[in-house]
């Protein structure tokens, strides 16, 4: 029997490691599931070309449950995935569900810190951490008011937009989440690092 190109990723695992940026259903809401609920999962699959997705997302319908996971059949046609179609049987577990049908009553913390900032590439790409950050009042309703910078850069590196970044707290908070208790602040707040490494209020 030939082997399938394709498995299932490990959701819970991606959820562990980006748990600002990648929603992961809660437990509650997957203890719900039923025969005839929804589940979205991960389908990995091997490819030599380079222009397609290592993934892709897709629905199955569940059929049955047991305690050892979820049996169903794939409810979506795959776009790249050459040995699975509409209707195949799938197995699959607790771990591999990145969504479902079915409105999870525990908040997301992706979208706790979906709104934008502004970030320079030294924290989101370089490896480095938040050392000044301040909040004005937002540009437009998706903007959280946010600014973040290690407080190194020079003036010339600012001017340069392409070092500047738009993207979520959730990406910033993905790289240095020391931050994180200081979201909550009110516009008009700026913090910058002692030389002890805390945050330190600026009049």
């Amino acid at each position: 029997m030939q082997n399938k190109s394709w498995s299932l990723e490990d959701a819970q695992k991606i959820a562990d490691d980006f748990p600002y940026t990648f929603y992961k259903p809660s437990k509650e809401v997957v203890s719900q599931l039923k025969v005839g609920n929804q589940a979205k999962l991960i389908f990995e699959f091997e490819s030599d070309d380079p222009e397609h997705p290592r993934a892709e997302r897709m629905w199955v319908e569940i059929t049955e449950v047991k305690d050892n996971g979820f049996y169903g059949y794939l409810d979506n046609d795959p776009e790249y995935i050459m040995d699975l179609k509409y209707k195949d049987p799938v197995a699959f577990e607790c771990c591999h569900i990145i969504d479902s049908d079915l409105k999870d009553p525990i908040p997301s913390i992706t979208d706790k810190y979906i709104k934008r900032c502004f970030v320079t590439n030294n924290i989101l790409y370089d490896g480095e951490r938040v050392g000044y950050m301040y909040r004005e009042e937002p540009d437009q309703e998706d903007d959280s008011g946010w600014r973040f910078s290690t407080g190194t850069e020079t003036d010339e590196y600012m001017e340069d937009s392409d070092n500047i970044n738009y993207v979520s707290l959730g990406a910033v908070l993905r790289e240095d989440d020391s931050i994180v208790n200081l979201l909550e602040r009110e516009c008009g707040v700026a913090f910058a690092k002692d030389e002890e490494g805390n945050f330190i209020e600026l009049d």
